[in-house]
């Protein structure tokens, strides 16, 4: 039976998604509270503060294409966080598109990015569907500042980089592994993908307002130069990313290596077996909820040309009630007005990114940009 409820929360019971429920219920959006375990959806939508006050459902769904589309068919939007995409996104993709559904997800794989445009860009394009993968902080808020350093013409390269405190899910160790062990990492260089180095171990980057060095990876390459490859305006993109704790940094690629070594020679099933074996290990409970004093964001782009140089920094906290926060102002435009581009597209290319900026600024989640202009 069709669902009333017009946006759908798959993986509702996740960190992320506990939180994608909260913000719908302050936006006073009904819906449907969707995963595989009916018990564990049920205990973290009940967990949100004040959800009586919001019309929502809670049901079980199995994670198949057939499954999904005859749970969600009704919805107007399926927001997805369930992770690694490209290992279960395709599902979720594949029953939106049966029913004619905007997509967003919180993805941090530039691989599945890639993936998602190349098999169902033009699909949800020819429907007059949004598909957004990736709109979350870590990629959303530097292509807000990137967006702002673009402002002033002459701009071809960016140098973006994130850092956070904050603490590690289930998803993010396991997209990590993922992401070593299948997919490889790339820039943008002169339109064109280059992949980073893949030994080339952490880089040192220069982070605006501390005088310690921050430690940083590529990330699996990051969104950025995916969503900007087509931009007339960009020829170069690179994104680096890291916390802003140096020994939970020197780690990263310890842990990384261990696994890599242990699925040396192992089929793609074990693969995944070590990889969710793995990532228990580092997190297997329900991180604790952020406190904006500690858990902050800050996301830093130098954009340059042949004769201008532009610099933008966004400081944020709570980086995951940003990517949630994101993700329910889109489904909210969403069922009031089309975006600005449909297929494939960035928050920012779907939305505008001053906007979105806007949004974060009125639930006081980052604070005015710091933008510093040379031509």
């Amino acid at each position: 039976m069709p669902t009333d409820k017009p946006v759908v929360v798959y993986g509702a019971s996740g960190y992320t998604g506990r939180l994608v429920c909260e913000y719908l219920r302050e936006y006073g959006v009904p819906f449907l509270a969707a995963g595989r375990d009916h018990n564990r959806v049920k205990e973290a939508v009940e967990a949100v503060p004040g959800v009586q006050t919001v019309d929502h459902e809670i049901v079980a769904v199995e994670h198949t294409e057939a499954g999904l589309t005859e749970a969600f068919r009704g919805a107007k939007v399926v927001v997805n966080t369930v992770g690694p995409f490209s290992r279960h996104g395709h599902e979720a993709v594949r029953a939106s598109l049966n029913i004619g559904a905007h997509y967003t997800d919180t993805n941090g794989e530039q691989d599945w990015m890639i993936d998602a445009e190349a098999r169902y860009g033009t699909q949800f394009a020819e429907q007059g569907l949004l598909l957004s993968p990736g709109i979350a902080q870590m990629y959303t808020v530097g292509e807000i500042a990137a967006q702002i350093c673009l402002e002033t013409p002459g701009m071809d390269t960016l140098d973006i980089q994130v850092f956070w405190k904050g603490y590690p899910t289930v998803a993010s160790t396991n997209t990590i592994l993922t992401n070593a062990a299948f997919a490889k990492a790339y820039y943008l260089e002169q339109n064109e993908y280059v992949e980073w180095p893949p030994d080339a171990g952490l880089y040192e980057l220069v982070v605006p307002g501390q005088h310690e060095l921050g430690l940083a990876l590529p990330w699996g390459g990051t969104a950025h130069p995916v969503w900007f490859r087509k931009d007339p305006r960009v020829a170069s993109v690179r994104a680096l990313g890291g916390v802003f704790n140096r020994p939970l940094m020197l780690g990263v690629p310890q842990i990384v290596a261990a696994a890599l070594e242990r699925m040396a020679g192992k089929p793609d099933e074990e693969k995944y077996r070590i990889i969710d074996e793995q990532s228990a290990m580092v997190r297997s409970e329900m991180p604790p909820r952020e406190n904006p004093r500690i858990n902050i964001s800050l996301d830093s782009v130098h954009a340059s040309g042949p004769l201008g140089r532009a610099h933008c920094v966004i400081h944020g906290n709570c980086n995951y009630k940003q990517t949630a926060l994101l993700n329910v102002h889109a489904a909210a435009h969403l069922l009031q007005d089309v975006p600005r581009k449909v297929g494939f597209a960035s928050g920012c290319q779907a939305f505008g990114h001053r906007e979105l900026l806007g949004t974060l600024r009125s639930f006081g989640l980052v604070l005015d940009p710091i933008l510093e202009v040379h031509r």
